[in-house]
This record gives C-alpha cells, sequence and structure tokens, in this order.
C-alpha cells in the first residue's frame, strides 16, 4: 500500500499588526542542480496530486507520442493553466480547427475564464462558461491532437485506461523516477498522478537539463519563451518566469507550485490547506535557499495584509 501524505510542518505564519493569528503548514522540498536534496521541511516523499503542475510532463509525453507541433507557442498552451484571455482562446480555437475539431470535441467542463479580469470581460459582454475557457483547454486540445496523431480513438480520451492515458503515466513515472502511487480524476476531468514531491521537484530538473533539441528541452524552452501563454498577463508562474531569466515554473491547485533554473536546482512544494497566498513566500525561501536573488522574488516574498485598505501585515515563511 502507497505511503499516505499526512501533511507536513509550518511554512508561513499569518502576521496582522504584530499578532500571528493563523498559520499555513505544508512541506517542501529543494533540490540542487544534481539532483541532491539540499533543504526541505515537512514530508517530501509521501505522494500528492501535482495538479495541473503535471502539465509539461504531459506535453512531454504527447510529444513523444506524435503530437506534432511547430509553434512553441502551441507547445507553452498545451502545458498551460491559462487565465482565458483572448490570446490563449483564440490559440487553443486555432490548434482545434487545424484538426478539423470544434470546442465540443472537449471532456473539459465548461466554465468561465481563470483570470480575473478575463472572467469579468465574459461576463460584462453577457457571456458565460465555455469549454474553451476552462484553463485546462489547451491541455486537452493537444491530447485530441496527440490521439490522432497515433492512431488512438478520440472517445474515452481522458479515461486512465485510454493508450493516451497510460502513455502520459509513464512518462510522468520516468521523469519523477517513481511509481505512480494513485490515479485521480482532476478538476477538468483527465487523470492525476500522485507523486512525491521529491520525484515532481527531480521532474522538473529533467526539464531543464536536458540537451538542445529534445523533447524535454522543447517544452521547457517553449514555456520559457512564452510565459504569458502558460499563465496568463498577471499569473504568478508567468510572473516568475519573466522575472527570473531561466526559469521553468508551473502552479498546480491544492497550494502546488514546482520549478527549476538549469544549473542551479529544482523545488517542489504544498500548502496543505490549499492556500494561493503562502505558495509564493515559501517559494520565494526555497529559491533564496538555492542563491536564486531577483526583484521578482523581492516582491513575492510576503503577501500583504490589509487592514481599512492599508498594509497591517503579512503573509511570511517561517523555515
Amino acid at each position: 500500500m502507497a505511503k499516505t501524505y499526512e501533511g507536513g510542518e509550518a511554512l508561513a505564519e499569518v502576521v496582522r499588526s504584530g499578532f500571528v493569528e493563523g498559520v499555513h503548514r505544508g512541506s517542501v522540498v529543494v533540490l540542487d542542480g544534481s539532483g541532491a536534496p539540499v533543504a526541505g521541511a515537512g514530508d517530501g516523499t509521501a505522494p500528492v496530486f501535482p495538479r495541473s503542475a503535471s502539465k509539461p510532463l504531459q506535453t512531454l509525453g504527447m510529444l513523444r507520442a506524435g503530437l506534432a507541433l511547430t509553434d512553441p507557442a502551441d507547445v507553452a498552451v498545451v502545458s498551460a493553466s491559462h487565465a482565458g484571455e483572448e490570446f490563449h482562446l483564440a490559440r487553443v480555437a486555432a490548434l482545434l480547427r487545424s484538426a478539423d475539431l470544434d470546442p465540443a470535441a472537449l471532456h473539459c467542463p465548461p466554465d468561465l475564464p481563470f483570470g480575473e479580469a478575463a472572467r469579468e470581460a465574459v461576463l460584462r459582454a453577457g457571456g458565460g462558461p465555455s469549454r474553451l475557457a476552462m484553463n485546462c483547454s489547451g491541455k486537452h486540445a493537444g491530447m485530441l491532437l496527440t490521439c490522432l496523431a497515433a492512431g488512438w480513438p478520440l472517445d474515452g480520451y481522458w479515461r486512465p485506461e485510454h493508450p493516451l492515458q497510460q502513455r502520459l503515466t509513464a512518462t510522468i513515472e520516468e521523469c519523477a523516477g517513481e511509481r505512480v502511487a494513485a490515479v485521480g480524476v482532476d478538476g477538468c476531468g483527465a487523470p492525476v498522478s500522485a507523486v512525491s514531491l521529491t520525484g515532481l521537484a527531480r521532474a522538473y530538473l529533467r526539464l531543464v537539463t536536458a540537451g538542445p533539441g529534445c523533447d524535454e528541452s522543447r517544452v521547457a524552452d517553449a514555456m520559457r519563451a512564452y510565459p504569458e501563454v502558460v499563465g496568463g498577463t498577471v499569473a504568478d508562474d508567468t510572473r516568475l518566469m519573466r522575472g527570473v531569466p531561466g526559469m521553468l515554473a508551473k502552479i498546480g491547485a491544492e497550494g502546488v507550485f514546482a520549478a527549476a533554473l538549469p544549473g542551479v536546482g529544482a523545488v517542489a512544494l504544498k500548502i496543505d490547506d490549499g492556500a494561493t497566498r503562502a505558495r509564493m513566500p515559501v517559494l520565494v525561501s526555497a529559491l533564496r535557499r538555492l542563491g536564486v536573488r531577483a526583484p521578482i522574488l523581492t516582491e513575492y516574498a510576503e503577501f500583504p495584509l490589509l487592514g481599512g485598505a492599508l498594509p497591517v501585515g503579512g503573509v511570511r515563511p517561517v523555515w
């Protein structure tokens, strides 16, 4: 029976007016450029669902299975948790049209855009949820095109037993260096594979250290070249990749974040209560342990708390 993730330890505290009013617990793994652990807290060996932080690895599996994308921005959108901005929707729609498909072929559920500004724009225009606007639509479009390239049926492409999903699970296992402990259903309806945070960090390190021209580097290079496609204009992973040259970064639901920098190392973390406000301060603390310095890290080092519309404290790392 697979080891169960039972939670981590205190990673960040919530300080208001000098008083600690709460704590965010979780786990974090920090690997150096060789893959050796250099720091960490909580449980980095028990399996967790990386959620959308798995997407770059799933994209790698699709490329290996025959997904033919000549535009790196298309590779980026297949790896994306996009904000649903117009340029995201246009790119996913174009991918579908290239295979004579329309958004009805996507299994991801109709949703409003993930990004606040894009969501408000849709509502102001009288629009509503759509499959194209769902933040995983690029991944699902990539899955459909991969099935066509490999000669696999489109029907049930999202099911764990489908040849596509079997191939993607095997790719995740190879990159993480461990067996997938469990397979669940992600928010978009596609499978999500449980691996440890150590395995997730190891996989990201592999993406950024692979040789030029291979599929691993195609994924990493595309995401770093088009960070706004991966997230959105103001997304945390987008801004981190813009602010730290060479950084590969991807958010995941339930407080997950993974990042890697060639020649430096990799980080994978999970905030147990899923709080996004604790995720970036903890990530900054981890990256600083690897010697990473950049103005964007100073900006993310503490999540501000307001009182009467004025700063009165913040969410700060404690490990």
